[in-house]
C-alpha cells in the first residue's frame, strides 16, 4: 500500500514569538480570568482550554488547514502545576490532565525547509512539526492499524493483531504418543496394575476354592528314617533294662521305632470335618465377590482415564486461548506504545499494556506447564512410560452424550442397582459372612479327622547291626469331637461371626445409597452443565462482539487501544467458561456411566420398555 505524505517543516519558535494564530488563541489566556494578571481581556475561558487541551486524538475535528500539530516530547515527564508559553500565563491546570495536545493551526510556509520549534508545557520541552493527515482504506474488520485512528505511522517490523491471531502451539515431539479417547479407553485392561492386581486376587480365590474342595482327600508323605538308642529302657512290665539298639524305616511314612504305630504315616487326611463341609462354599463366595471386584476396578479406571484424557484436551484448549489473548495483547500492546510515542496516548497505558503482555506471557508459560503434568497424569492412568509425552488428537472439546440427562431418575437408579459390580461384591461378602456363621455354629457337632496309612520296610538291631528286615503296614483312623474352652469360646465364635454378617449387611446397604447418591449427582450435573454450556456459548457470542465493537470504535478514531483490553479479557474469560463448562459436562456423562456401572444397554430403551 503506497501512502501520499507530504510534510511541511516550520520554525515553530518564531511562530510562538510572532504570535501564530490558531496556537496563541488556545494557549494564551487572559489577564481578566486571573486574579494575578488584572486587566486583560479573556480570549478563551478556563473550561474552553481545558476541552482544547484534553480533547482526545479520536475527535472528529475539521481543521482548518487539514494539517495537525505533533508534539513529541523531548524530557522525561515530570508533574507540574503550571503551564508558560511565551510571556504569557494561564491558569494553574492539574498535571495529570495535562497528557497530550491536539491543536489546529494554520499553515505558515508550505515549502519551508526542515525545521523544527520548541514548545514548553507544564516543565516539558515538545518539538512540534506540521503533519499531513493520512485518509487510507477502511481497515480490514477485526483488525487495528495505526492509520485508521489517524496516528503516524509504527515503527518498521508493526504488525497488525491479525497478524498475531494464529496460536503459536508447541509442536509435538516426534516420540509423542497421539490417542484420541477410544484408543485411550481400550488401553485399559488385564496388563493395567489397578486391574491385574485385581485379577490375580481373583485367581487367589479360586485356588483357595480348589483346595477347599479337596480339603478331604490326603496327603502323601514318603520317608526315610533312623533311630539309634544307648542306654536305660522300660519296657511295659515296667522293669529297666540297658539297651543299645538301631532301627530304620523306608516307604510310605516315617519315625517308627519301637512296638509303636508310624508317627508320620505315608498317607494321611488330617481336617476337621466342618471345613470340608463350609468352606468351599466360604471359598467360592468370596470368589465371586473377587470378580466383581474385578469388574468395579476396570470401571473406575475407565472413568479416570476418561477424566484425566479429558484434563489433558482442556489444557491444550486453554493454551490455545492463552496463546490468542496473549496476541491479541502484543498487538494492542504495540499500538498503545505508537499511540503514546506519537503524543496521541498516554505513556502510562504503554507501561499498562507492556506489563499486562508479561503476564500473558506467564499465563502461557504456565498453560504449557499444564499439560505436562496432565500428560504425566494421563499416562500414570493408563500405566505407560510418564517420559513420552501424549498427543491428543481431537481438534477441540464437543459435547459428548453418553446418557440422556432428561431421562428419569428413579430409572437410572434403578438401572445403577442392578448394574453396579460394588453392589454384586457387597452382596455376595455377605453370604460369605453367612456361611462362615454356620461353619461356627455346627463345628461343635462336627468330629476332627484323621486317617493315616503307612507302608515300607523296617529293620533293625542291637548294638550295631541292622537286621531282620521287612515289609511293616500301618493304619490309623481317629474322630474327635471339640467344644473349645468348655462352650465359651464356642459362642464367642458365633458372636464374632454374627457380627460380620450384620457389619456386611449395612455395608451393603451403604453401598446401596452411595450408587443412589452418585447418580443422582451425576444426573443432576449433566443437566445443569449442559445449560450452562448453553450460556457460556452466549457469552462468547457476545463478548466476540463488544470485542469487534470495540475495535470499529478505533478503526474509526473513537477510542484509545488500551479501551479494547477489556474486552479482550472478557472474551477470554467467556471461552475459558465455556471450555470449563463443556469438558465439566463431559466429565459428568462419564461419571454418571460409570456411576450406572457402565452398561452395555442403553438406559433409554430400558425406560421406554418399562
Amino acid at each position: 500500500m503506497h501512502r501520499r505524505r507530504s510534510r511541511v517543516w516550520i520554525g515553530f519558535g518564531l511562530a510562538c514569538l510572532t504570535g501564530c494564530s490558531t496556537v496563541q488563541t488556545a494557549l494564551t489566556g487572559s489577564a481578566d480570568d486571573r486574579p494575578d494578571v488584572p486587566n486583560r481581556a479573556s480570549i478563551l475561558a478556563e473550561k474552553e482550554l481545558d476541552e482544547v487541551l484534553l480533547a482526545p486524538p479520536s475527535r472528529n475535528t475539521r481543521y482548518l488547514t487539514g494539517k495537525k500539530a505533533r508534539l513529541v516530547s523531548l524530557k522525561p515527564r515530570t508533574p507540574a502545576a503550571t503551564v508558560a508559553t511565551h510571556e504569557n500565563d494561564i491558569p494553574a491546570l492539574s498535571a495529570n490532565k495535562i497528557e497530550r495536545v491536539d491543536h489546529e493551526i494554520k499553515t505558515l510556509a508550505s515549502n519551508a525547509g526542515p525545521a523544527t520549534g520548541t514548545l514548553t508545557v507544564n516543565g516539558k520541552t515538545y518539538r512540534v512539526q506540521l503533519q499531513e493527515e493520512i485518509v487510507e482504506p477502511a481497515a480490514v474488520a477485526g483488525t487495528i492499524t495505526t492509520a485508521s485512528v489517524n496516528v503516524p505511522p509504527p515503527a518498521p517490523g508493526t504488525l497488525p493483531i491479525e497478524d498475531f491471531e494464529q496460536s503459536e502451539l508447541t509442536p509435538a515431539a516426534e516420540d509423542a504418543l497421539r490417542l484420541n479417547l477410544p484408543t485411550a479407553l481400550s488401553m485399559i485392561g488385564g496388563e493395567h496394575p489397578v486391574v491385574g492386581f485385581a485379577q490375580w486376587r481373583v485367581q487367589e480365590a479360586y485356588a483357595r476354592l480348589d483346595q477347599a474342595n479337596v480339603l478331604w482327600l490326603p496327603s502323601i508323605q514318603p520317608g526315610f528314617s533312623f533311630d539309634r538308642h544307648d542306654g536305660n529302657l522300660q519296657p511295659s512290665d515296667g522293669s529297666i533294662v540297658d539297651v543299645n539298639r538301631n532301627s530304620f524305616q523306608y516307604g510310605l511314612g516315617a519315625g517308627a521305632t519301637g512296638a509303636g504305630t508310624t508317627p508320620v504315616p505315608g498317607l494321611v487326611a488330617r481336617f476337621h470335618l466342618a471345613d470340608a463341609i463350609f468352606q468351599p462354599e466360604i471359598a467360592e463366595k468370596t470368589a465371586w465377590a473377587r470378580g466383581h471386584a474385578v469388574d468395579g476396578a476396570l470401571n473406575e479406571q475407565l472413568y479416570k482415564v476418561a477424566s484425566a484424557y479429558l484434563e489433558l484436551l482442556e489444557s491444550e484448549q486453554n493454551l490455545r486461548i492463552l496463546e490468542e489473548t496473549r496476541n491479541h495483547t502484543a498487538g494492542l500492546a504495540k499500538l498503545t506504545h505508537d499511540y503514546a510515542a506519537s503524543g496521541q496516548g498516554l505513556q502510562s497505558d504503554a507501561d499498562r499494556m507492556k506489563t499486562e503482555l508479561t503476564l500473558d506471557k506467564n499465563r502461557v508459560v504456565t498453560g504449557r506447564e499444564r499439560i505436562a503434568i496432565a500428560s504425566a497424569r494421563l499416562s500414570e492412568s493408563l500405566s505407560i512410560d510418564t517420559g513420552q509425552s501424549i498427543v491428543p488428537l481431537d481438534f477441540t472439546v464437543v459435547p459428548l452424550e453418553l446418557v440422556n440427562p432428561d431421562l428419569d431418575k428413579g430409572t437410572l437408579i434403578s438401572t445403577g442397582l442392578a448394574n453396579r459390580p460394588e453392589l454384586k461384591e457387597a452382596q455376595s461378602l455377605v453370604a460369605v459372612a453367612c456361611e462362615q456363621y454356620k461353619r461356627q455354629k455346627y463345628a461343635p457337632f462336627i468330629p476332627s479327622v484323621l486317617l493315616g496309612f503307612s507302608s515300607g520296610g523296617f529293620g533293625g538291631g542291637l548294638s550295631d547291626s541292622l537286621n531282620d528286615v521287612g515289609g511293616r503296614y500301618d493304619f490309623d483312623a481317629l474322630v474327635t469331637w471339640e467344644i473349645r474352652n468348655l462352650g465359651f469360646g464356642e459362642g464367642a465364635a458365633r458372636r464374632e461371626t454374627q457380627a460380620q454378617i450384620e457389619q456386611a449387611k449395612f455395608q451393603q446397604i451403604k453401598m446401596l445409597d452411595q450408587v443412589a447418591r452418585e447418580i443422582s449427582e451425576a444426573q443432576t450435573q449433566v443437566k445443569h452443565r449442559a445449560e450452562s454450556i448453553k450460556i457460556t456459548r452466549e457469552g462468547i457470542k457476545a463478548a466476540e462482539e463488544s470485542y469487534q465493537r470495540n475495535l470499529s470504535r478505533i478503526r474509526d478514531g473513537q477510542g484509545l487501544p488500551i479501551e479494547v483490553l477489556q474486552s479482550v479479557r472478557a472474551l477470554e474469560a467467556a471461552r475459558h467458561a465455556y471450555l470449563t463448562a463443556v469438558v465439566q459436562y463431559n466429565q459428568a456423562q462419564f461419571r454418571l456411566q460409570w456411576a450406572l456401572g457402565w452398561p452395555v444397554f442403553d438406559p433409554s430403551e430400558s425406560a421406554e420398555n418399562g
